[in-house]
């Protein structure tokens, strides 16, 4: 016989979550293991509004089972350690990304690649290994293995800081494996949103020439000013984009839309590299002659293992990198999605999970 959610595990817990595909959440009872010897629990504290999150909870995938609680931007703080935990203890603030396990032995494990495990379990939307489901931040506490628990730096704000638990190493770890992390490298940036901004942020720690690629002129202003990229083209100009080919060493494409592919590739040097971040829903087309031509490559990439991700953070709270956010209340989840799903944020909702969702 199937058990409810809130009698699932021994440990009572409260969210919101939606129950089909209209997408709207709504306050949820459910319940979470109790601690074991290597689990770390925490206080939800902070969790934020992934793009992710919007197309799970419209079950866009066609892979979704409901109820879906999401989040896997998470913020908060341990208030109770299994007996062999390490990593931290009670009273340490802490974060949880998109990933609560994985098998821990295949060669991608062994490698701190977990993010390409082929038995990864994800942070909500997945079935832990005692085959329930799992249950994201969009709730009052968490229990997870301390091996999928990050160190929270000191000096990192949490609301700011935690979309870097997506977002951050979506765009982090593309630019370290794909060499465009070096000083000089002039990277290119498709899309100016939630993956976009901190992908700009980062590029410019690294010392890089930043050009942001938008079909939207008017974010050009925000994007110099604000964010210090160096150069802006408007990807419908013609004129802009043919005197912008054959520059650029790199681009991030954080787009989840349908959208062309070879204009970007045109503005690639030789061994230029195009890197698809974006979950777009339908194949993209890809025309061949500009790839053999220059020797280009376009790749994907997928948030990172533990060990980057931790890496990922010091590095942004080494210097000063936080997401640009907007903080709301639990019980403005729907027109958050409802504003996300028409891009009105600049650039990240983040929850005030601890603050707003006994009221909610």
């Amino acid at each position: 016989m199937v058990k409810a959610p809130e009698e699932e595990h021994p440990v009572k817990a409260f969210g919101w979550a939606a129950r089909d595909n209209s997408g709207i959440l709504s306050p949820f009872h459910f319940s979470r293991r109790a601690t074991g010897e290597k689990d770390v629990k925490l206080k939800i504290l902070y969790c934020g509004v992934c793009h992710s999150d919007l197309h799970s909870v419209k079950n866009e995938t066609g892979k979704v089972t409901y109820p879906v609680l999401p989040g896997h931007e998470i913020a908060g703080v341990v208030t109770e350690v299994g007996s062999k935990v390490t990593k931290v203890k009670v009273g340490d603030k802490v974060g949880v990304g998109c990933m609560a396990g994985s098998c821990r032995s295949c060669e991608c494990c062994a490698n701190d690649l977990e993010n390409y495990c082929s038995k990864m379990i994800l942070t909500y939307r997945s079935k832990y290994f005692d085959g329930t489901p799992t249950y994201g931040g969009y709730s009052d506490i968490m229990v997870c293995d301390e091996h999928f628990i990050i160190r929270w730096p000191e000096n990192m704000p949490l609301d700011g800081g935690c979309p870097l638990l997506c977002a951050g190493i979506t765009t982090y770890s593309p630019l370290k494996y794909f060499g465009l992390d070096k000083p000089g490298t002039h990277l290119g940036v498709v899309g100016l949103g939630g993956l976009g901004h901190v992908a700009v942020k980062f590029a410019k720690a690294f010392g890089a020439k930043v050009t942001v690629i938008s079909t939207n002129p008017d974010k050009k202003e925000e994007a110099i000013k604000n964010l210090g990229v160096d150069s802006f083209l408007v990807s419908r100009d013609q004129d802009q984009m043919m005197a912008a080919a054959g520059t650029m060493d790199g681009i991030l494409d954080t787009v989840s839309a349908h959208h062309a592919v070879q204009p970007l590739l045109n503005l690639l040097k030789p061994n230029g590299k195009l890197i698809i971040l974006g979950v777009i829903p339908k194949p993209l087309e890809l025309p061949v002659f500009p790839l053999l031509s220059g020797r280009k490559t376009v790749a994907g990439s997928g948030i990172g293992g533990m060990k980057e991700t931790q890496e990922m953070l010091d590095f942004a709270a080494k210097h000063n990198i936080t997401a640009d956010v907007e903080v709301i209340p639990m019980g403005y989840i729907n027109q958050a999605m409802e504003r996300l799903e028409k891009a009105d944020v600049k650039y990240r909702f983040v929850i005030d999970v601890a603050g707003s969702l006994k009221d909610a």
